[in-house]
């Protein structure tokens, strides 16, 4: 698809998640839409028909709206929208099973996404990729976000620096679509870990600035995250001597200077 016959937009659901929306001129796709109230406002005030529901992984907050989505594609004599989701999770709603290397093709709107097993923030949390046009998308759940990672409640820092080398590897123009609003808090943190970090400092100015408007400070995108995401960036020295003073390290290989920079995230205050 063009990515100019592509629109992205984010639903603001929750005190600060992020449900994405994509669409052509009539069809839409829903990217963890943990309430369905919002999705179905938008669809309905835009004249959209839901053709398929993505799911990151089995967090309330991000699958919540699957059995009310569906039912009001129901009741609006519509298709029954396809619900892709984790094979590696259990979550009731979900059709169509997904796991690494798989792809799925939608014809309305025009969308291929290639999924990655991306396990750490939950045990089979996966992330979908999608080029439209010459831009890339990626909608990572709570596996990335902006200047920050998810929490590992059921990963390992392995399993969540090996999520992470993926994201890496994409293009750097890829947009990343993050499914929580928590960048002012992550910029906070990463500027005690990274304090000389000039790029860092500028974004804490342009991130300030929106959120003072009320808009999002997503979608960022893998180069940018490259330069001002300390977890992206645990092979950068004034990263790992920050994480060495902090709680010393057993050795300075990227998971163990991960693992020491997340659980002093888990209690940054």
């Amino acid at each position: 698809m063009p990515k100019d016959l592509l629109q992205v937009r984010p639903i603001a659901a929750y005190d600060d998640n992020y449900i994405w929306l994509l669409s052509d001129s009539h069809c839409a796709v829903v990217v963890d839409p943990g309430d369905a109230e919002p999705v179905i406002a938008y669809l309905k005030a835009n004249h959209l028909t839901l053709q398929a529901i993505l799911i990151t992984h089995h967090h309330a907050d991000h699958m919540g709206g699957i059995a009310d989505l569906v039912a009001w594609a129901k009741d609006s004599h519509q298709l029954t929208p396809t619900v892709y989701g984790p094979a590696n999770e259990a979550i009731p709603g979900v059709t169509d099973a997904l796991m690494q290397g798989d792809s799925l093709h939608l014809d309305k709107p025009d969308l291929t996404f290639w999924v990655l097993d991306v396990p750490g923030h939950t045990a089979g949390h996966i992330a979908y990729y999608v080029e439209a046009g010459d831009q890339q998308h990626l909608f990572c759940g709570d596996t990335l976000f902006a200047c920050g990672c998810g929490r590992l409640f059921e990963g390992s820092p392995a399993q969540m620096v090996s999520s992470l080398e993926k994201f890496k590897k994409l293009p750097d123009s890829t947009l990343v679509y993050c499914a929580h609003e928590y960048t002012l808090s992550n910029i906070k943190f990463a500027l005690t870990v990274d304090p000389h970090n000039q790029d860092l400092k500028d974004w804490k100015s342009r991130a300030e600035s929106l959120r003072q408007v009320g808009k999002p400070t997503v979608p960022t995108t893998i180069a940018h995250e490259k330069l001002v995401n300390p977890f992206l960036r645990c092979d950068f020295l004034p990263v790992i001597n920050s994480v060495n003073r902090h709680s010393a390290l057993k050795s300075k290989e990227p998971v163990d200077v991960f693992a020491g920079l997340r659980a002093w995230k888990d209690v940054f205050k």
